[in-house]
């Protein structure tokens, strides 16, 4: 919502058919705004080796074959609650193939459609640099999604498309539902501002901000926005001692 009502075309993609009443009422919010900005859903499952030619081929449908896409935003992403005893191949695939292995697939297909001067901006989470206990798969694709966005700025910056990662702490949103609570209360515990959860909009704030003219000079940047984890204090304190 918040890049819509900044002036942009909207995109989603989502893969359940549960999912599709809600897509169509958020671009009906999206196309009622003042300035009357359009907006599409795409279903396609992002974790399969299809999934991102599907995207693409559906958006030129809706586009015509000479788009020009100024912001990709990568936000998929599943978790697996697994001790490291239980981890099965299923979880490790469940997990990687859609938030690393979707993530580059998707990105490549569209490449050609970003435009000069683009946006990439990778959906991380503080987990990619934190300790959580049963939540070890999650927290290296996040952390795998770092890497890919330090490499992707490095290659991309000749045509000034800048690549950022956005991490998150604990989010109220239908992700979080899936978290043991236990391990929800000691993310708020130790948030220094405020001991809460962080709230969508704040997120989209950022996303927004990296996405327009102001994020023109910041580039593999990795960007928590967790008010202030004891991951982050960790950082401070290795770079500044």
């Amino acid at each position: 919502m918040e890049l819509a009502r900044r002036g942009a075309t909207v995109v989603i993609t989502y893969i359940s058919t549960k999912s599709e009443t809600r897509v169509k009422e958020i671009c009906a919010r999206i196309e009622a705004l003042p300035h009357k900005p359009s907006a599409h859903g795409i279903q396609a499952d992002l974790s399969s080796l299809t999934g991102s030619e599907l995207v693409t081929s559906s958006f030129l449908a809706w586009r015509g074959n000479s788009p020009s896409i100024d912001i990709l935003v990568n936000n998929a992403g599943v978790e697996t609650v697994r001790d490291l005893g239980q981890i099965t191949i299923n979880d490790y695939d469940t997990v990687f193939n859609l938030n690393v292995r979707g993530v580059i697939l998707l990105t490549q297909a569209l490449l050609p459609y970003i435009a000069k001067n683009g946006r990439i901006i990778n959906v991380g989470s503080v987990g990619g640099r934190s300790a959580f206990k049963s939540l070890s798969l999650y927290c290296a694709s996040k952390a795998a999604l770092e890497g890919l966005t330090r490499c992707w700025a490095a290659e991309l910056g000749s045509s000034g498309t800048t690549v950022n990662c956005v991490c998150p702490g604990p989010v109220q949103s239908e992700l979080l539902d899936n978290i043991p609570q236990d391990i929800v209360e000691r993310q708020k515990a130790t948030t220094p501002l405020g001991n809460r959860l962080g709230t969508i909009e704040e997120i989209a704030n950022v996303v927004a901000g990296l996405a327009g003219k102001d994020g023109a000079w910041i580039t593999g940047q990795v960007i928590s926005v967790s008010g202030v984890s004891i991951a982050n204090l960790q950082d401070l304190w290795l770079i500044l001692f």
